[in-house]
């Protein structure tokens, strides 16, 4: 079979979640994350949002594409909509009979008790539809003392201890600009829902899958919570650098700032020839990473003004050509021209044209899912709520 019909053949086989159905009771981001990674792999993703104004990331503008902010798109492409008041008995009823009749999955990220109190939550769903896969996606777990508490990916940074540690040095506080925690809670749940029905396969048994936010920023700081517990130290800030590699970091050229990661004693000698600093190579203070970490300053200080004898151009190349690990820092418009963005064919259209989104970032066969469908209409398939609808999506 020539390499062309084989891709073409890769292309036309059914996502691995074809035939799975999801119904999303979420909003902002955790859940309608976990739908969308879902939804591109495959599954039939039915969102549920509030009547009226809909999910709050309609909003959350600009800009704005067709009426719903470019985030929207990003995260519900693919789904449809139900829009629906959760607190009118006889349409949390029609959703149970939706559930009852199509789900295989459930995603809820309501503030806690909220689905309980419509008669949504696991226990009452799954008595009557065992096979069920139910997801909750909180803020700080099930049990504890905040367990009722809402919370936003902000606040988790902070109690999560993410942001003690973020900033460069004798800096305030930051957050990682990014809702890490929310898209990090919804990969967990959408890797928990797969764990869930591989299992489900075997047993025919559904599952109740609990993720957290806070649970996640624990996660993300593993490696400073372990180091903590080992030997009492706090992680201190180290800006673009990182507290157990030295030199791993940004570094101010004549022209422009780089990266560099120098993570073993090798890249280290190395580093030291191409800046025509040899002699640091054989350092005391130098000659091991762990050496290096204690006599981070000293060492940083050195470096930095060799650096700044010459262009970024220049550095890369030569760093380049060595073998050491560098690169430019991009703003977005730089990452989304590059070419390697554009090798990878990972920036998709949405069917209706309307958007450019980023796929999944993974390939089954050398093949990325292209199921990028458009964002739905909020309530555009409310008809799905009738019992007699065969309709799929």
């Amino acid at each position: 079979m020539s390499e062309d019909v084989t891709v073409q053949t890769r292309q036309h086989k059914p996502l691995p979640l074809a035939g799975i159905c999801v119904v999303e009771i979420g909003h902002s981001l955790a859940a309608p994350y976990a739908g969308m990674i879902l939804g591109s792999l495959g599954a039939q993703v039915i969102k549920i949002e509030n009547a009226g104004k809909g999910d709050y990331a309609r909003d959350w503008g600009p800009p704005f594409i067709d009426g719903a902010a470019a985030l929207f798109h990003a995260i519900n492409h693919g789904k449809s909509s139900i829009s629906m008041s959760l607190s009118n008995p006889e349409e949390a009823t029609l959703l149970k009979g939706l559930i009852e009749r199509r789900a295989d999955v459930v995603l809820q990220n309501l503030r806690a008790g909220g689905v309980e109190k419509y008669g949504l939550g696991a226990a009452q769903l799954m008595a009557d539809k065992p096979s069920l896969v139910y997801c909750n996606l909180g803020a700080f777990g099930t049990v504890g003392p905040l367990r009722e508490k809402p919370g936003y990916d902000p606040l988790v940074q902070a109690l999560g201890g993410l942001m003690s540690f973020m900033g460069g040095p004798g800096q305030p506080a930051s957050r990682i600009p990014v809702s890490i925690n929310d898209m990090g809670t919804g990969l967990w749940a959408a890797v928990g829902v797969l764990a869930a029905l591989f299992r489900r396969q075997l047993t025919g048994a559904g599952e109740l899958v609990d993720v957290s936010l806070y649970e996640t920023a624990l996660s993300w700081g593993g490696m400073q919570i372990a180091d903590y517990l080992a030997c009492g130290a706090l992680p201190g800030r180290w800006g673009s650098g990182t507290a157990g590699i030295v030199p791993h970091q940004a570094f101010d050229c004549a022209d422009a700032t780089i990266m560099v990661a120098v993570g073993n004693d090798g890249l280290f000698r190395k580093l030291c020839a191409v800046l025509g600093v040899p002699a640091l190579a054989d350092d005391s203070r130098f000659i091991t990473n762990g050496a290096r970490v204690s006599n981070r300053v000293a060492l940083i200080e050195l470096l930095q003004e060799a650096f700044r004898a010459k262009p970024a151009s220049y550095w890369l190349d030569t760093l380049d050509t060595a073998g050491i690990p560098c690169g430019p820092i991009q703003s977005i418009d730089q990452v989304v021209g590059h070419e390697q963005t554009q090798a990878l064919d990972i920036l998709r259209r949405t069917s209706d044209d309307a958007a450019t989104v980023v796929g999944l970032p993974i390939s089954f066969g050398g093949v990325r899912p292209d199921n990028i469908g458009r964002a739905p209409g909020l309530g555009e398939h409310n008809h799905l709520l009738d019992t007699t609808s065969q309709e799929t999506l």
